[in-house]
This record gives structure tokens, C-alpha cells and sequence, in this order.
């Protein structure tokens, strides 16, 4: 669901970039008032897995398109909704600034598009009544997790095509771009939903502390094992299981091409756009998740949108690429670094306001 440059107009995408720098704000001083000493391990070794789990683009039979997790109810279960839009903009931001993985222009959107629906309305006022009690069964479980990552893919999927009308762009009626993304995100939402109720079914069984008080927010401790796996799991779908993922165009580039006839749409080449195409072009070292061709031309500095690994398309299947693992695992340790680096500064102003 990554918005290139191109889907957005400058006041839409910088009044986003105010909106997402303020919940940021919010959220970090939030978390300075509830952080404890696990949490900050716990928020990178989790960041690094999304971003490697972002990588796998799943098949949505009977439509050619793909999806991928998302990862905002997860995150949000196991650290709060204020730690887990924190990691998610961590994770959003190193996927425009080093992959060209979603315009910078549109950075405010992507983050507000793919964090805030699953930790501010899908996590508090669907999963957790349902699903978030120390007893709650298999069933609630399994129910909870798919109606709330349904909830926040398909508010998610709104925003951008609200986004896209509010800018202007003409290519992409409103009626006819919802029609289109609402129901190709309802089915990335059923899938992410089983996929999260088995991740945290499965920590249920073998770490249940991990969800003491979870009404309110999870305790974090000192889970060793749990911290390891995540970490060994980040690495493998990054290095290893990234080239499965499906050559078919995401759920968002699915859309744009039903109703604008091209899966991508161009930027302009001058003012802003020009300016931000220009900054991202120097900064993406690994654009779309693999390394640099030399006998390119530059390329256009357009960031592409939400292709990744799939865009492409005349490579076999699975597509093992050197290049590609290596991305996915410098990308999944800049991001652990990062939201470590992030956690600890907010607990030493923990520790100063309690001196």
C-alpha cells in the first residue's frame, strides 16, 4: 500500500507529513510515561521482522494481484499501539529513504495510512474487546485478529484513494479507484488476520506473560528465546523466504492499473515532485530491494510504488536473488537500529523525569 509521489499533490502530502509527525510526537511522549526495560529490544528485533515480512508479496487468487502483511496489529498486541506506530514510521522511513520503497513526498501518507488504522482503531476498538482477555479462546482469538486487520486494511485502502481525490489526480476517479481497492484489501486483511492470529496463538502457548495485563498494554520481560526467535525469523524471510514472494502487482498497483490502464503513474519532473524524486534518488542505495545496475542510466529518481521484489516480472520463480537477501537483512538491521536507538533515548527521558 506504498503511495508513490506520483498519487499525491504537495499540500495533500505535506499537510500528511504535519499529521504523522504530530501522532509521532504523541506517541513518544506517551511512551516515555509507560516504557519499561524490555521493550526497547523487544521494538527492534519486531521492527526487523516486519520489515523482512513487508518483503513477501502473497498471491490473491482469481484476481492477478498480490498483498503483503502489513504488520500494525502484531506490533500493536505485543507493544502497545504508541511503541507500534513508532516501529512502523521506523520501518516506512528506512523502506523510502534506502529502498525508494514509496515516495518521500508521500511519506505522511504511507505512515498514517498503514500504522494508524491498525494501532489507533483496529487494535483498541476491535481486536482487544474481542480477543485481548487473559482467557480469550482460539476462536476469539482467530476472530479478533482477522475483523481488525480487515477494519484497518480497509480504512488503509480509503485513505489512499481519498488521498489520491484530494489531490487531483484525474487518472483515478474516486468511485471507480474505490471500487477497486476495497475489495482486493478486504482479502491482504483475511490474510493477514489468520497470519497474526497464528503468530500470537502461538505465543499464547509457549510465552503467555508476554500478555499479562493486555487489556491495558503487554508487560514486556526479558524473553530471551522470544527475542531470538523473532530475530532468526527476520533473518530467514529476508535472506531466504523474500524469494517466494509473488511476481504479481500488489493490491494498490493492481488497482491503479484496472482503472488508470498502467500500473504506475508519473510524477511530475519538476517543482517539489522534482525536488523529493531528485533527494530520494541519491539516498535509495538499494532501490527496489536489490543491487544498483550499473549500465542504468540513473533511473528517473521516481520512487516506484509498493513493487519491491515483484516488479520483476520476467524473473522465474522463486527468484533467488543474492541481491535481494542482502537487502532485506541491511534493511532489517538498519531498522532494528534504528528503533533501538529511538527506544533508548526515550527511556534516558524516562530516567531523567524520574530523577
Amino acid at each position: 500500500m506504498h503511495m508513490s509521489d506520483a498519487l499525491i499533490s504537495p499540500l495533500v502530502g505535506g499537510g500528511m507529513w504535519v499529521v504523522s509527525t504530530g501522532i509521532i510526537a504523541y506517541c513518544s511522549r506517551r511512551l516515555r510515561e509507560t516504557m519499561n526495560d524490555a521493550i526497547v529490544p523487544l521494538m527492534g528485533v519486531l521492527g526487523a521482522f516486519v520489515f523482512a515480512a513487508q518483503m513477501i508479496n502473497f498471491t490473491i487468487p482469481g484476481t492477478g494481484s498480490s498483498g503483503h502483511l502489513t504488520g500494525g496489529l502484531l506490533l500493536s498486541i505485543l507493544l502497545g499501539p504508541h511503541a507500534a506506530f513508532l516501529v512502523m514510521s521506523s520501518i516506512i522511513t528506512v523502506q523510502a529513504l534506502l529502498f525508494a520503497d514509496g515516495g518521500l513526498l508521500a511519506l505522511g501518507c504511507n505512515i498514517f495510512n498503514m500504522a494508524f488504522p491498525a494501532c489507533f482503531i483496529a487494535y483498541p476498538l476491535i481486536y482487544r474487546p474481542i480477543a485481548a482477555a487473559s482467557n480469550a479462546s482460539t476462536l476469539r482469538l482467530l476472530l479478533g485478529s482477522v475483523a481488525a486487520a480487515v477494519i484497518a486494511l480497509q480504512i488503509g485502502a480509503f485513505s489512499v484513494v481519498l488521498e489520491t481525490s484530494l489531490s487531483g489526480i484525474s487518472e483515478l476517479p474516486f468511485k471507480t479507484f474505490v471500487l477497486f481497492m476495497q475489495p482486493v484489501h478486504l482479502a491482504i486483511g483475511l490474510v493477514e488476520g489468520v497470519v497474526t492470529a497464528g503468530v500470537i496463538g502461538f505465543l499464547y502457548q509457549v510465552r503467555p506473560e508476554l500478555f499479562e495485563s493486555a487489556f491495558h498494554r503487554p508487560v514486556c520481560h526479558a524473553l530471551r528465546h522470544v527475542l531470538a526467535g523473532f530475530g532468526v525469523l527476520a533473518l530467514l524471510t529476508a535472506g531466504v523466504f523474500s524469494w517466494f514472494a509473488s511476481s504479481h502487482p500488489d493490491g494498490l498497483e493492481w488497482s491503479i492499473g484496472n482503472v488508470a490502464g498502467k500500473e504506475e503513474l508519473e510524477a511530475a519532473k519538476d517543482g517539489i515532485h522534482g525536488v523529493f524524486a531528485a533527494v530520494q534518488s541519491r539516498l535509495a542505495l538499494m532501490p527496489e530491494y536489490s543491487l544498483p545496475e550499473k549500465d542504468s542510466a540513473g533511473g528517473s529518481g521516481e520512487a516506484p510504488v509498493d513493487t519491491k521484489i515483484t516488479g520483476k516480472k520476467d524473473e522465474s520463480w522463486p527468484a533467488v536473488s543474492p541481491g535481494t537477501s542482502l537487502a532485506g537483512i541491511i534493511g532489517g538491521i538498519i531498522t532494528l537500529l534504528i528503533v533501538s536507538a529511538a527506544g533508548f533515548v526515550l527511556k534516558r527521558g524516562v530516567a531523567k523525569n524520574a530523577i
